[in-house]
């Protein structure tokens, strides 16, 4: 095994390229690891800490690529190669034309001045910098970089306020502004209903149940998972809906986020009670039923969330296929499980479908697990072994901290359910797929294998294990939907509709006697 490493001075790549660089470099035939980064002090300690030391890296600045390749000797050369081809295709456009590219913000204001949004996914050290001169200089601004201080993140919304521009983000993954998808996103028709979101998959999920049942999108604001947090106030979420009831594109406005902060919620209902449209409100893990305004209705579940913004849209509603639960199916897969198989186990790349998995478990059992659960006594870390039922968002920081996301590279993930295939009071493993721009080029593809090995685990004791897939996609979106469903149906994986039938599914497929 031959370790290279090498310091390309000055050559600066923002994080989405160089987490889909990492990906394709670490698929190259010979390669065991393949590590692309700038060299920031927090990657040089993410290094360090899987025994990366050189003096060469020590002595790298933030503005130097740091390349290290773990490969077979007889392989090194090839697997540099074909790393550096990879490198030398991010300056060409899909079609081979030659980017356009800039040294700074000022070049680019320069020479597209009528360009009006900013995305920013620098290294999070240097986001709020680079935000705040895209705010000065007029621009919305969409901060996909994550790692940026709360003080930081408030400062530059409420410049954006005064400024009458809107900040997404920071650490938000994705957003629809007139028909063009920023960072993660779906393909999806273009129409009335007005998305904002304090949740990147949430949104997505929306986004996606509306095109499925007829309707379209006019514009999909993102705030940034820390919106409707007290310190924040939810200054993004307010400009949002401001934004989308100003808009004559937008008929409907719908808001998805996870749990709010109390007193934040109650402002943003104010502010949308306030608004001339229909507001449809769904707050991830809220019992709440009563907005206290006429026009907004608080809606449990994103498909729920989705089927009232598209009647209210003006579609018929006697018109929609709202896949109800397969009750048939729920009692097959509970006949096939064994006494002994009582606990779901999630592995999740989105946060809110991780999430709505969660509540809809917390909802018939106490004994509910994961990295993102607001109970400290059921919280577990990255590297805690699962415990009864457990669901983990693995795109959350304890995951990505020096790793792409795993929409992006699902190797850990991988790596997982294998794990969770040991244990024998495992009956069930659900899984999202998550499709579209920005993401894995064949995330079902990838997979199959761990999946075959895990039921094989579990067949190997006479056991049957239950794989609960969901494709978060569109008949639009590349891959093909239909193509990644057909794979993972031919796995023996059993496929859920929606983000909401996927945890509704899974904790009922568990249920024992009087649960």
């Amino acid at each position: 095994m031959t370790r290279r490493i090498e310091i390309r001075k000055n050559t600066y790549l923002d994080s989405v390229s160089l987490m889909s660089m990492s990906t394709k470099a670490n698929a190259v035939e010979g390669v065991t690891q393949a590590l692309l980064g700038m060299a920031t002090p927090m990657n040089k300690e993410v290094l360090q800490s899987v025994g990366v030391n050189d003096a060469a890296i020590d002595d790298a600045r933030p503005s130097d690529l740091m390349i290290v390749i773990d490969a077979d000797d007889e392989s090194i050369d090839a697997a540099i190669q074909a790393v550096n081809d990879i490198l030398a295709r991010k300056d060409k456009g899909a079609t081979g034309a030659t980017e356009i590219r800039y040294r700074t913000l000022d070049g680019a204001f320069e020479n597209a001045p009528d360009a009006n949004l900013v995305l920013i996914s620098v290294n999070g050290a240097f986001a709020a910098r680079e935000a705040r001169k895209a705010l000065n200089a007029g621009k919305h601004v969409m901060i996909f970089s994550d790692n940026v201080a709360v003080e930081d993140e408030l400062a530059l919304k409420q410049l954006a306020h005064e400024k009458g521009l809107l900040v997404m983000g920071p650490d938000c993954g994705t957003a629809i502004i007139n028909g063009v998808g920023l960072a993660f996103s779906n393909a999806v028709r273009r129409g009335s209903i007005g998305i904002v979101g304090a949740s990147g998959t949430g949104s997505q999920e929306v986004s996606v149940r509306i095109h499925d049942f007829g309707g379209g999108v006019s514009q999909l604001i993102g705030t940034g998972g820390r919106d409707l947090s007290t310190e924040i106030g939810g200054i993004s979420m307010i400009d949002g809906i401001n934004a989308l009831d100003a808009d004559p594109e937008t008929s409907v406005i719908v808001i998805v986020s996870k749990p709010p902060a109390e007193d934040v919620a109650e402002k943003v209902l104010a502010v949308a009670g306030a608004a001339s449209k229909p507001v449809f409100v769904t707050f991830l893990g809220s019992d709440r039923t009563d907005s206290g305004y006429d026009n907004v209705t608080m809606v449990k579940g994103t498909k729920p969330l989705a089927i009232a913004a598209v009647v209210a849209s003006g579609i018929d509603e006697s018109t929609l296929d709202k896949h109800p639960l397969n009750i048939p199916l729920i009692e097959e897969v509970r006949a096939k499980l064994a006494p002994e198989q009582k606990y779901v186990r999630g592995l999740f790349c989105g946060g809110t479908l991780c999430d709505e998995a969660m509540f809809a478990a917390l909802d018939k059992y106490d004994n509910v697990y994961s990295n993102i659960q607001k109970d400290p006594a059921r919280r577990i870390g990255a590297t805690d072994a699962s415990r009864e039922h457990t669901f983990l968002d693995m795109g959350d920081d304890d995951f990505t901290n020096g790793r792409p996301h795993p929409m992006i590279d699902p190797s850990l993930r991988l790596q997982r359910l294998v794990q969770e295939a040991d244990d024998p009071e495992v009956g069930v493993i659900a899984m999202d797929f998550v499709l579209g721009f920005g993401a894995h080029e064949d995330p079902v593809g990838v997979t199959i294998p761990a999946i075959t090995e895990a039921k094989e685990k579990a067949a190997a004791r006479g056991q049957h294990l239950e794989i609960l897939g969901y494709v978060l996609g569109t008949d639009i979106d590349t891959p093909s939907f239909d193509a990644q469903v057909a794979q993972l149906e031919a796995a023996g994986v059993t496929i859920a509709s929606s983000s909401t039938n996927l945890g509704l599914l899974a904790r009922e497929f568990v249920a024992k006697g009087d649960n």
